[in-house]
This record gives C-alpha cells, sequence and structure tokens, in this order.
C-alpha cells in the first residue's frame, strides 16, 4: 500500500485496468498517451492547468479514466489528481490505498498544507484523495478553505486533474467551475444515452468542454492492433467557435 510521499510497492495493488500504472507499456496504455497528447495541446491553447474528469451519470468509468489520464500526463509533467466526488470517493479503492487524511482534513484547518496530504502514487504524480462520502458536498465546495486548496494545487503543479461527481444527478460538478479551466466529459461507448450527454453538455459552457472521451468501444481497431483489446479513448476538442464535436 501507498504512504505519504511514496510509490507504490507493486502494480499488483492497482485495480487492472489502470493500464497508465500497471502496464505502462500496453497497447491500451497508448490510448491514453494519445489522449495526454490531445489534452497537453488543448491545455497549452487554451491555458488549462486544472482539468475536471466527469460523466453524465454513474458507471461511465469516469474515475478509471482521471487515474489513468493524470498517470499518462505525469510522464511529462508534475500532476496531482484529486478526488473532489465527495458522494462516492473511488480514487483510493482503485489505487489499492489505505484510508489516510485526504481533501477533508487539508481544508479542515487553516494551517492545514497540501503537501501533508498528498501521496505519491507514480513518477511525479501525486495524490489527494477524499476519506469519506459527505453529506453536504454543497457547502464544502462553495467553502473558502476548499478555494484554498485548489488554488494552492494551481499553484504547486503542473497540472490538476480532478475527478468530479457525475454531472446530471448531483449540482457538485457544477460548483467547480469557479475552480477549473476545463472538462473532459467521459461516455461509456453504446450505453450512455445520447440524450443524456446532451443534457450534461448543455449543463456545462461549451467552451469550457476540452474533449469527449469514449470509454469502452470493443470495436476492433486497426486490424491486429485490436487483437484482445478492452477499451478505446477518443478524444473530440470542442472548439469555442463550435457549437458541437
Amino acid at each position: 500500500m501507498f504512504t505519504e510521499r511514496q510509490t507504490a510497492a507493486a502494480p499488483a495493488n492497482f485495480d487492472d485496468r489502470l493500464v497508465a500504472l500497471a502496464n505502462p507499456q500496453s497497447f491500451e496504455a497508448d490510448q491514453f498517451r494519445r489522449l495526454r497528447h490531445r489534452i497537453e495541446d488543448l491545455a497549452a491553447a487554451r491555458h488549462a492547468k486544472v482539468i475536471a474528469v466527469t460523466s453524465a451519470a454513474a458507471g461511465d468509468g469516469k474515475t478509471l479514466v482521471a487515474i489513468n489520464l493524470a498517470a499518462s500526463l505525469a510522464r511529462g509533467e508534475r500532476v496531482l489528481l484529486v478526488d473532489a466526488d465527495l458522494r462516492r470517493p473511488n480514487v483510493a479503492p482503485a489505487l489499492g490505498l489505505d484510508s489516510a487524511p485526504g481533501v477533508i482534513a487539508a481544508t479542515g484547518s487553516p494551517s492545514a498544507n497540501l503537501s501533508k496530504f498528498v501521496r505519491r502514487a507514480g513518477p511525479s504524480l501525486d495524490v489527494l484523495t477524499c476519506e469519506e462520502a459527505q453529506d453536504d458536498p454543497y457547502e464544502f465546495l462553495t467553502a473558502r478553505p476548499f478555494a484554498a486548496l485548489m488554488s494552492e494545487a494551481r499553484a504547486a503543479y503542473d497540472l490538476v486533474i480532478v475527478d468530479t461527481a457525475p454531472i446530471l444527478p448531483v449540482p457538485d460538478t457544477g460548483l467547480l467551475r469557479r475552480y477549473v479551466d476545463g472538462f473532459v466529459m467521459v461516455v461509456a461507448a453504446n450505453t450512455t444515452p445520447r440524450k443524456l450527454l446532451g443534457e450534461a453538455l448543455n449543463l456545462l459552457d461549451a467552451s469550457s468542454v476540452l474533449g469527449i472521451v469514449f470509454n469502452r468501444d470493443q470495436h476492433p481497431l486497426f486490424g491486429y492492433y485490436g487483437s484482445g483489446y478492452r477499451d478505446y479513448f477518443r478524444a473530440y476538442a470542442r472548439s469555442v467557435n463550435q457549437s458541437g464535436a
């Protein structure tokens, strides 16, 4: 298991779908590197440093995409992954982390320092987990201590990836708009209804949507490269001057 500021002892601790950490040379991990390059280009063009990962509804795989994306980005940047899904925090379980003080503790005291609560999850990748579900995320996310925490994270890291709650069931993701520079929307291929995706995108300013990631596409890709292939990820940039992607 992890301890503060230490790297994981073995990939076996991870959910095996965290390919960017457990199997970085795999073809699946290459798809996250493609996503990484697209996000890096968009982040540079839009001066985006804090990026939230969300989905229309629960179960679309946003947390696994957030972790894999953060791990891929950390190959070239100093990255912090923040679990801000306060209703169902899943970053720690996916990484095989024991419960420990995280985002709740980091905002609980005026003297709290971000560096005391982050844990190392890979090369140049730190994680700020959420140690317990919150009954009132609205008050937490709009309070001054959380704003200060996000400001500190922005100053301390090259990029910050924020795993958020699904956007349609609860208002939490919308509250994060004041802290983030853009959103990545995760869609479960052949599962997420188009109507739900449309409703979710309508809740965000079009210019803030960096792209859409199609998760769990089972179709073979590029001939023999598709053999044994499980997940395919595609990001489509949404330009400020375009209405769709």
